[in-house]
């Protein structure tokens, strides 16, 4: 049996001889396929990683090496090059990511439940930020979560897909929700939105970021706020009284410790000149007495050593002391009978009476 000749074919197909071009271009078509060829190894020789991204090098499908921003190379066809965003990303909930439902969910679950995830994932309300408290009261509470991957290997392992952060976001946010819900129950309505509201921002950032560690999903939290704490709508008019109450009761008490930090200076200035006073009238009253007992002493023994002698100054001290006390002074003389002879020591002496001593306490004939 003959062989088979391409050429014999062609030719009596076009009925004649085969063509001279034909037969030129025949042998160029295996070099130009082996230059395209070249040319692709060489396209897929190196490849640029952007400065946000980082790149995930797999030879044969197994990790092998994780580059930073800028131009590299690897083995054509053998490796394969998968780039991650490692920039930040916001995220607010509790809404989150609208919920898909798998196409296995439906023979799983009921229609009407999936209608309401349905519902749920497309029209957001405002429900959803409802939390029971501590104290068994409701609050609206909204937050948000910055992260970033920071294990581009895990992230791409435990999420599959380059360039979609869906299932990242859909994890993340079921649960921050889980871990906020879990720690609003464990403060009172007034803890939040006051001193502890910081700290249940810190402890949710840290046990979320604990929970997404043990899932190994290269997925960093880097901060986590809180938006709003409030109280719902059916009840706001009730909590803005409760507000105002509360806020009336610190204005009082702020004026009365105001008052008070002004009050206890000035009685305790008061008390301090009051003691000093008393230390003083103490120190003078005590030095009198001092003084007074050292010339009781001096004059007891004065006496002790001549009697008479101070018996008479004695006297005579106190009776010249009695006389300068008193303003008007008589002096009578007890030997004189009959009339009462009177001497005014407070007028100066008369001249016609100094002339005739006679003339004073003279009886009539």
């Amino acid at each position: 049996m003959d062989s088979f000749s391409f050429e014999e074919f062609a030719r009596r197909r076009r009925g004649g001889p085969p063509s001279d071009a034909w037969r030129r271009y025949v042998p160029v078509i295996p070099w130009l396929l082996a230059g395209l060829f070249l040319l692709f190894l060489i396209s897929d020789f190196s490849y640029t990683v952007e400065p946000h991204e980082q790149a995930v090098v797999l030879r044969f499908g197994a990790y092998k090496a994780t580059t930073a921003p800028g131009l590299h190379f690897k083995l054509p066809i053998v490796d394969r090059v998968m780039k991650v965003s490692v920039e930040e990303h916001g995220l607010s909930l509790p809404f989150g990511p609208p919920v898909q439902v798998a196409p296995g969910w439906p023979g799983m679950i009921s229609s009407s439940t999936a209608s309401s995830v349905s519902r749920a994932s497309t029209n957001p309300d405002d429900d959803e930020t409802l939390m029971l408290t501590g104290d068994l009261n409701t609050a609206s509470v909204e937050w948000t979560v910055q992260w970033r991957v920071s294990e581009p290997s895990s992230y791409l392992f435990r999420f599959p897909g380059e360039g979609d952060d869906r299932s990242a976001r859909e994890l993340l946010t079921y649960v921050a929700r889980t871990v906020m819900n879990r720690l609003v129950g464990d403060y009172s309505f007034d803890e939040m939105i006051g001193p502890k509201r910081g700290d249940i921002a810190q402890q949710a950032r840290e046990d979320t970021q604990r929970i997404l560690d043990a899932y190994d999903c290269g997925i960093t939290v880097t901060a986590l706020q809180m938006q709003q704490v409030i109280p719902p709508d059916r009840v706001k008019p009730s909590f803005d009284r409760v507000n105002a109450s509360i806020q009336l009761k610190q204005k009082l008490e702020n004026e009365a410790e105001s008052t008070r930090n002004k009050l206890i200076p000035e009685a305790r200035a008061s008390r301090d000149k009051l003691i000093r006073e008393a230390e003083g009238y103490a120190s003078r009253t005590r030095a009198e007495a001092t003084g007074e007992i050292e010339a009781l002493l001096a004059k007891y023994r004065a006496y002790q050593r001549a009697p008479d002698v101070t018996r008479q100054r004695l006297y005579l001290e106190s009776m010249q002391k009695l006389f300068e006390s008193v303003k008007d002074k008589t002096i009578i003389d007890a030997d004189l009978k009959g009339t009462l002879p009177l001497l005014n020591l407070n007028q100066a002496p008369n001249p016609a009476q100094t002339s005739n001593p006679t003339a004073v306490g003279e009886a009539p004939q």
